[in-house]
């Protein structure tokens, strides 16, 4: 048996290379898994390991070169995550601050309440270490403001909040601690106090030139271009969302096109494709460069020149310069005569983007991007082995558009609902009637605006970017507003992407009819989302906050205020609705700020300020006591008071066999530098 399986392994020989970024990923899982931060001596030997076993390939037989690459790639993947974590180690805001707040504006974009909000560097706060002090700080701006136009570069001075960075809502949840802790981001706020300038931005401040060329030419395109048309183009060329209104992204949401607003592989791959192909057509029209020079190695130069400039102007965020990493490894394929589009290209593109940056692997970008790639060069590397019919070139492109579009929108349509909670089920229509004038109007006309920005001519490229953008507005709306545009499902455990991720590479990846085993696990995880089971209890972190699951929907214990925590609970329960309607179920008893609620045959009250712990006698006939105030405990109850959900984080309740069972967010993250003060002091002291 053992030698049969060896042969079904050594017939993959030749195709074995795109399991490689596979398994540096289940490394890099595996570290971000572990339920402790481990030791950096860890960390370390986990990277010696991977570079003696690779170098132990040099030596060792074929049998077990296979098993050691396994070894090694795993271990890489573990030791690259460790570095990767302490490397961007910054300090983290500890406590909640008010006072001045003194700060270099690095960024400047919009919150999902279309607050103004400034990322400051050069941090300076009230009788705090410069040690101690977080490296970047996040603040939304609120009350009156425009006393100055905020500019990248400006020191601005102000009297704000500022608090940690939060962690999921629920156990199990989206893990801003974790990204704010990749991104350098030490605290987060708001104002609502004026803003005030403290120095203009210098001339040649390193690492904001071309910031502030990208905000100025976001600018002009707005300027040129009024209305959301404009807005929509700043976006595709500068990565600049601020000038979208929520209306416009909501229908690029629900009509599945919002990835036509992100600049993605998609933007890139189109300008690459643009460039290249008109570079290489134009040194074709000269006799002597045709006969003499390598045209294509030429064209593939410029679009790789032309791509690092769009990184550059773009802002360089994560999901564009994966992209870039996609175009750069198949132009550079041109330039060795190597066929670009393959899956070997996909995980070299992959296994690049994983060792820069491994918490991109939890990411939707990252998922939603290199599953469609994969699937789109599989499904056409397919194609080319059959022996399809002749027809006009007219009808293959039109069957190219469709498939392309069907395929991608399969492949990606698992992640889009895991971490969004949503079904475009109109959205194949609406990127078969939007993505081909992305690709032959509108990246093409940016491109000309560019090039004749210079001569005062840019408008000819605008003016065909408006008309294209105009279409591509009007068919998100028009398919938003249709009757189950939008169908919503809750949100499964992190188990079920596993799966489907897993048995999709395999089914891919494999070569012979073993591949189809690879179903099952997609079947299976299909089958657990189905029957996936929601928290009978929520708890937020704060302790004034609970959502309790009745026949109608989650009840929540608050009309307003806290809401961010409120929609991401209701979406992933796969019933979003307003605030104030899931405030209004039935399940609910409240007596001023007393909230009491049954859940299996639990007693749960919620207590929410000082006088209502003071008014509590002994456990107030509850099993649980909940509250935003110090308390201690009471005999006779379980008490998570304020104190105790800080280091607990939000807790989900499961009713088993009628009893209350509680599971903490700290359970489900562990301890870790991003979400555990103390082990971050031992990187500073």
């Amino acid at each position: 048996m053992l030698n049969d399986a060896w042969a079904q392994v050594t017939a993959q020989r030749g195709d074995l290379f795109g399991w490689a970024p596979v398994l540096f990923g289940i490394g890099i899982a595996g570290y971000f898994a572990a339920p402790v931060e481990p030791a950096v001596l860890t960390t370390y030997s986990a990277f010696a390991l991977s570079v003696a076993l690779f170098g132990a390939l040099v030596v060792c037989s074929e049998r077990f070169s296979l098993w050691i690459t396994v070894l090694a790639l795993l271990s890489g993947g573990f030791a690259i995550a460790g570095l990767r974590t302490n490397m961007v180690a910054e300090p983290v805001l500890e406590f909640r601050y008010y006072g001045p707040i003194q700060g270099r504006i690095i960024e400047i974009d919009r919150s999902n309440s279309d607050a103004v909000r400034l990322t400051l560097d050069h941090v300076v706060l009230s009788r705090m270490e410069m040690q101690r002090t977080p490296a970047t700080v996040r603040v939304s701006l609120h009350g009156e403001q425009g006393f100055f136009a905020p500019e990248p570069g400006q020191v601005v001075l102000m009297t704000g909040h500022l608090s940690p960075p939060s962690g999921p809502v629920e156990p199990g949840g989206f893990d801003f601690q974790r990204m704010a802790w990749f991104e350098g981001l030490g605290a987060v706020g708001y104002t609502r106090t004026p803003v005030l300038l403290g120095a203009e931005a210098e001339e040649g401040a390193a690492g904001l030139w071309v910031y502030r060329q990208r905000v100025a030419i976001s600018a002009a395109v707005q300027d040129r271009l009024n209305g959301e048309s404009g807005a929509f183009a700043a976006a595709i060329m500068t990565g600049d969302r601020s000038g979208m209104g929520q209306d416009s992204v909501n229908a690029l949401r629900a009509s599945n096109l919002a990835h036509l607003l992100a600049i993605s592989g998609m933007h890139m791959g189109i300008l690459a494709a643009f460039i290249f192909s008109t570079l290489r057509y134009a040194m074709a029209l000269w006799p002597y460069a045709a006969l003499h020079w390598p045209v294509k190695k030429i064209a593939a130069v410029g679009a790789l020149v032309s791509a690092a400039g769009y990184l550059a102007l773009s802002g360089g965020n994560v999901s564009t310069e994966r992209a870039f990493v996609m175009v750069a490894v198949m132009l550079i394929a041109v330039l060795f005569d190597r066929r670009a589009l393959t899956l070997r290209a996909v995980a070299i593109a992959a296994m690049i983007v994983l060792t820069l940056r491994p918490e991109a692997l939890f990411g939707p970008g990252f998922q939603m991007s290199f599953a469609a790639t994969t699937a789109l060069v599989a499904v056409f590397g397919l194609m080319r082995q059959l022996e399809l019919p002749d027809v006009p070139r007219w009808v293959k492109s039109v069957c190219a558009v469709f498939l392309s579009s069907l395929v991608a929108g399969l492949a990606t349509a698992p992640f889009a609902a895991f971490h969004f909670n949503q079904i475009a089920q109109f959205g194949l229509i609406a990127n078969l009637l939007s993505v081909p004038l992305m690709g032959t109007l509108v990246m093409p006309a940016a491109v000309v605006a560019t090039v004749f920005a210079p001569l005062g001519l840019e408008m000819i490229g605008l003016w065909v970017m408006d008309l294209g953008l105009r279409w591509i507005l009007a068919v998100a709306h028009f398919v938003a507003n249709q009757d189950a545009a939008l169908r919503h499902v809750p949100t499964p455990g992190s188990e079920v992407l596993a799966m489907i991720s897993l048995g999709g590479l395999f089914v891919v990846l494999w070569r012979g009819r073993l591949r189809w085993l690879g179903v099952a696990p997609v079947l299976s995880a299909f089958v657990l989302w189905h029957i996936v089971e929601r928290p009978a209890l929520l708890i937020a972190d704060t302790g004034s906050l609970i959502g309790v699951m009745t026949p109608t929907g989650r009840a929540v214990s608050k009309e307003r205020g806290e809401s961010f925590a409120v929609g991401n609970w209701l979406e992933n329960d796969g019933a979003p609705v307003a605030q104030v309607v899931a405030f209004s179920r039935d399940g609910l008893i409240e007596e001023g700020r007393t909230v009491f609620a049954r859940v299996g045959d639990s007693r749960v009250l919620n207590l929410r300020g000082s006088m209502a712990v003071a008014a509590l006698d002994g456990c107030g006939g509850a099993d649980l006591v909940i509250t935003n105030q110090e308390l201690d405990n009471i005999e006779g109850c379980t008490v998570f008071d304020i104190r105790r959900l800080r280091q607990s984080g939000a807790l989900a309740g499961y009713i088993e066999n009628g009893k209350l069972t509680l599971i903490s967010a700290q359970d489900q993250t562990g301890e870790r530098y991003w979400n555990t003060a103390s082990l971050r002091r031992r990187l500073f002291d």
